[in-house]
């Protein structure tokens, strides 16, 4: 028998589908899942804390292969799993298809004004033009990550007619390279960002960068709100340096009540929902986890794995 410990959501949709060779505790807390994790050679560990998340996996020394849905690998102890010689899969592309429509729904909601809109029709005012006369058609945008996510955007996109480059560490015809994409900030309408969260990826976008970027540029920011110059971004849509950020995540997050983004019409705040704006992520994580539950066991290599050293 082989033991696992999974979390109590995906119940449903696995058990009565796992084979009967895997033993498995069902956890449905911090608690539970601190205590089921010594004996865990496979373990799921999700929570919405990555904390007690990191405490389970502490506790789980005998822990072979560490599973998750969660795509980003940011706060997890990265240097304990590899030391340990764990195989490590997340969530990448799990949520690809909900942040891919999020960020068209941002330009969109950019380019028309919708939020105008919406505090019109809150004061129950009827416009007489519309606040936004932006046109996705003809623009270009230049998207920093060709992943999972970076790709079906590039699709939904290409659908309105916005021409688009992307960012690759192999630099092509449609793509610029790592260093390459600084210099052409200033041709670009929007800036889409959707790196993983790494080392490299920390504080990518700065004054720098933004200062490189048109005045009517629009940053949207789907990946962590590390990757940006928080203060920075402030200053910049507060002087009106560029036209408006789109941001689904920020630092910190929950973002304070008393923070400046609030304030700021040009910050279009949403509160890190991309992922969640949809209803199959689970059946989406449990298809993927019997797929490479059935891989274990037959000993061949796991879709989705962590690279430990790159830290996606």
């Amino acid at each position: 028998m082989t033991t696992a410990t999974l979390p109590a959501p995906v119940r449903p949709l696995l058990e009565a589908r796992l084979p009967d060779w895997l033993d498995v505790l069902w956890f449905a807390t911090k608690q539970e899942a601190i205590d089921f994790a010594p004996g865990a050679e496979i373990g799921w560990f999700d929570m919405y804390d990555k904390d007690d998340m990191v405490a389970a996996i502490a506790e789980a020394s005998g822990l072979k292969w560490l599973n998750s849905l969660y795509a980003g690998v940011d706060g997890m102890p990265l240097d304990q799993i590899r030391k340990r010689g764990v195989v490590y899969t997340n969530g990448a592309g799990i949520n690809a298809i909900t942040i891919a429509e999020y960020v068209v729904m941002g330009m969109l909601t950019v380019a028309k004004g919708y939020d105008d809109v919406v505090r019109a029709r809150d004061r129950r005012e009827w416009l007489p033009t519309s606040p936004g006369k932006v046109e996705l058609a003809g623009s270009k945008a230049l998207l920093l990550g060709a992943g999972a996510i970076g790709g079906l955007v590039a699709t939904r996109l290409a659908a309105f007619d916005v021409e688009v480059v992307k960012v690759r560490r192999t630099p092509g015809a449609d793509a610029l390279g790592p260093n390459d994409w600084r210099a052409r900030l200033g041709d670009f309408d929007w800036v889409i960002i959707a790196v993983p969260a790494t080392p490299e990826t920390d504080g990518m976008i700065g004054r720098a960068e933004i200062a490189a970027m048109r005045p009517s540029a629009v940053l949207i920011n789907i990946a962590r709100g590390s990757v940006i110059d928080q203060d920075a971004l402030v200053e910049a849509l507060t002087g009106k340096q560029i036209a408006a950020a789109f941001l689904d995540v920020m630092t910190p997050e929950p973002l304070p009540r008393d923070h400046p983004l609030w304030a700021l019409p040009n910050a279009h705040i949403t509160m890190h929902l991309s992922g969640q704006a949809q209803d199959r992520m689970f059946v989406r994580a449990a298809e993927r986890f019997l797929a490479n539950l059935d891989r274990w066991r037959r000993g061949e290599p796991l879709a989705n794995r962590v690279d430990l050293a790159l830290g996606y």
